[in-house]
Order: C-alpha cells, then structure tokens, then sequence
C-alpha cells in the first residue's frame, strides 16, 4: 500500500511559489485556499507533481503544448494539377469562421523543393555548414514578393527590393508565383473554395478576419502594402467596401500608412492598428465611418512615454471592459487605452529583445501573443501576467516559425500560420489538457 502524509504548512508554500515560478500562475483567491486547507490536505506520495499541460503526462516535452499537430493540414499546394512545382510562400493570415471553413491568407507561392543535403560553405569560413541540421533553412518571409516588409520601410519600392540590387535577379514566374492569396479548406485540410478572383488586387495581404458582431459574416482583408482594408461579401463573389486609399499613403480618416490588422468592440465599431510606418491607432464606427485615433512616433527600440508608438503591428479589445490593447512592437510593450484613446497603463515584455507578431484576447478573458525572437506563443492574463508558454523553432510538424496569424474554432481546435516557415498548422487539445494552458476560443456573438 502507497503511504499517505499530511502535508504541512511548509510544504504548501513550497508548492504555491513553485506553481507562481513555473509556467502556471495560481490566482490569489486559490492560493489563500490552498494554505487555509493545508491541515487537511493529503497526497499520495507515490505519484509525483507534474507541470505539463496534461498533467500526469508520460515523457512530456510540450512541444506543442496542450496541443497534438494534425500531421499534413492543410492540402499542400502542390497536390493541384499544374502546380506540381509550387508551394505556399508567406503564410500572413489565418481565421477559423467554423472546424470546416478556414481561411488561409498567402503570400503567392514559392517554388516546391526539398531539403538540400548539407554542405560546407568555405567562401565565408571554415566550419560553415548549410543547413544546420534540425533548423529551418528556407525563410520564406523573405523569399516571398514583394520587399519593403518591415517597419519604416517604403512599399513603393517592394518589388525592387524584392528581385535585388545585383545578380542574380530574382524573377517573377522562376522565384515566386503571385497566385493563391486567399483559399478556404475545410476540418481535413482540404481546399473548398479559392479566391483567386482577388489575386491582383492585393499587394501584400497581412491579415484576414471575419468580425464576431457581424451577422452577414463578411470577410475582412488588411493590404499592407496597399495601405488599404478590403471588405468581401462571405462568399467572396463581391468586394463591398474599401476602407483607406489604396496605394496612398496617409494618416486620416480615408487614409493608412501600412496598416496590420483590426480589432472588433462589442458594438460593432472597431480599431485599426496603423501600423507598419504609422504610429497610431484609428477607430471607425459598424459601417466604417472614421471616429478618432491616437499614437504619437515615438523613438523606436527606446520609447517609454505613454502613447508614443513604433511599428504598431496589433490590437485587441477586451469585450468586458473596452480596454484597447496596443501591440508596441519595436518598443517592445503592450500599451492599453480606454475606448477614446486615453492611456490607462502597460506592460513590459521581459525578455531582450522581443518581437510579438500579435495581440489576441480571447473569450476566456486572456490576452495571446507571439514572440518571433524566442518561438513561443505567449498566454497572459490582463495585467500581463504569464500564465503558461510554449513553442520551439524547428523542422518538423508541431513547431513555431514565425507565427503571424492565429485563430480558434468552436471546437477548440487552434489554427496558426507561419509567415517565416510558409506554413499552416492545425492543433487539436490534448485529451486532459490543462484548460488555463489552452488558448480561449473565439468571441462569436452575432453568429455561430
């Protein structure tokens, strides 16, 4: 027989500040719980604590965290007749409207080849290899037209950029393909519609929503580069409205600077995060009238005053409070504001440096980012207090790689696309997972 003990005082503050150091954080009420129980706590001592997302877990490594990968989701590219040759670029954009209709957001395409066998490259140094065994070794990001990607930088010249400033010269139609930019697949992965109607109007498609409070269910397009929101009918037969001018740059109520994605209030209205060479936050109305912004440029890297901003690359609202959550990407901080724009508080990302792709707050109440520099997907609560983390850079399915899109179904099931892998992945919850551990599932108020 197993032996028993009481646990006593000592050991429980033990094991409270244990929970707060691990990737877990108890909340206040449930710790004063447990150390007001102490005296009648017992535990068989046989069977270990365990810190996984599913605890108990045998061999753990959380590789995916709470989640398994669906191996081989969705369809590749190459499985269509004629394009053999061809595979997804820059996965920007990702959103789930069920488990059987998910929109992908592409980049173009890239050409389908393998792995190359590793090799020695003496014209840098001795004891270079390519590739690193276990790494990624094609970023897709930057192979993907058109240059000009990041912050402060000028989509006028995107394509020169992008071919190069000396030989060899990369080409259209050889490098890259611009095709595909939008399709749905549904649970299996495979595709059910492609929207390759709409391949010419984007340039540099960065994200693609459906709003939780919209019964009509349209489908939401952010160009970057175009400096422009695009607003289809769900079927994608119709463009309905365009917001911002495209290919004008500006900073009004009809005009964007690079904006990078968009975040719904309860009644409709929603934000902008303006964006890539904007420093500000703009807010319109259900219908698309323009209403307010703030963000003043800041010094990028260093900025610390209040409302100052660079490279504002995500926002999100909590629905309970309208607090406007504002990722400060190069300042590596999520600022927060009322529904007018007043600064209400921030917090820091603790690690240097940072890079988060994006803000999401789900409907649990909990705040999901993405570290581009450390591979993690980041759960917070909203004071900015970690609540679990997981991810790591690698080749094979189930790890991160420049995740720039994220989404969740009704199931539960999590949906990310990788800009800098050129990849989308689909991960159920494991059976036992720690629920503080899974990414809440998506506000869905006016439909289902």
């Amino acid at each position: 027989m197993s032996k028993v003990v009481s646990i006593g005082l000592a050991l429980v503050i033990g094991l409270v500040f244990g929970l707060i150091g691990s990737q877990f954080i108890m909340p206040a009420d449930e710790v004063v719980t447990v150390l007001t129980d102490a005296a009648s706590v017992q535990v068989d001592s046989t069977e270990p604590s365990s810190f996984s997302a599913v605890p108990g877990a045998i061999g753990a490594q959380d590789i995916s965290g709470p989640y398994e990968v669906v191996q081989g989701w969705p369809q590749d590219l190459a499985s269509l007749p004629g394009h053999e040759a061809w595979t997804y670029g820059g996965a920007r954009g990702i959103f789930a409207e069920s488990p059987d209709r998910v929109f992908l957001l592409g980049g173009g395409e890239l050409p389908n080849i393998q792995r190359p066998q590793m090799r020695q490259l003496t014209d840098i140094g001795p004891n270079v290899l390519f590739p690193v065994a276990g790494l990624p070794w094609r970023n897709a990001n930057l192979a993907t037209p058109p240059g000009s990607g990041g912050s402060r930088q000028d989509p006028g010249i995107g394509m020169e950029v992008w071919r190069g400033t000396e030989p060899p010269f990369r080409e259209m139609g050889v490098d890259a393909r611009w095709h595909h930019s939008i399709i749905v697949v549904n649970r299996e992965g495979q595709i059910i519609e492609d929207w390759t109607q709409w391949d010419d109007l984007f340039k540099r498609p960065h994200a693609i929503y459906i709003s939780p409070y919209d019964p009509e269910k349209r489908v939401w397009v952010v160009d970057d580069h175009s400096h422009a929101i695009y607003i289809f009918s769900n079927d994608g037969q119709q463009l309905l409205q365009t917001l911002g001018t495209p290919d004008v740059a500006g900073a009004d109520g009809t005009h964007f600077n690079r904006p990078t994605f968009i975040a719904w209030a309860p009644d409709g209205s929603f934000y902008v995060a303006d964006g890539y060479n904007g420093t500000r936050v703009a807010k319109f109305d259900a219908e698309g009238n323009f209403l307010l912004d703030f963000g003043l440029s800041g010094e990028p890297g260093t900025e610390t005053r209040p409302g100052y901003m660079n490279n504002v690359h995500g926002v999100a609202v909590d629905p309970n409070t309208s607090r406007v959550f504002v990722n400060d990407r190069d300042n590596h901080r999520i600022q927060i504001f009322d529904a007018q724009g007043n600064y209400l508080s921030e917090w820091r990302i603790n690690v240097s440096p940072s890079s988060l792709h994006f803000i999401q707050i789900g409907a649990d109440g909990n705040a999901v980012v993405f570290d581009r520099n450390t591979h993690k997907m980041l759960k917070y609560d909203l004071e900015g207090h970690l609540i679990y983390s997981w991810g790591t850079i690698g080749t094979f399915p189930g790890t991160l790689w420049g995740v720039h899109g994220m989404s969740t179904d009704q199931e539960g099931n999590l949906y990310v696309a990788e800009v800098d892998a050129g990849r989308f992945q689909k991960f159920k919850p494991r059976e036992g997972a720690n629920p503080l551990a899974l990414i809440g599932r998506p506000v869905y108020a006016a439909w289902q």
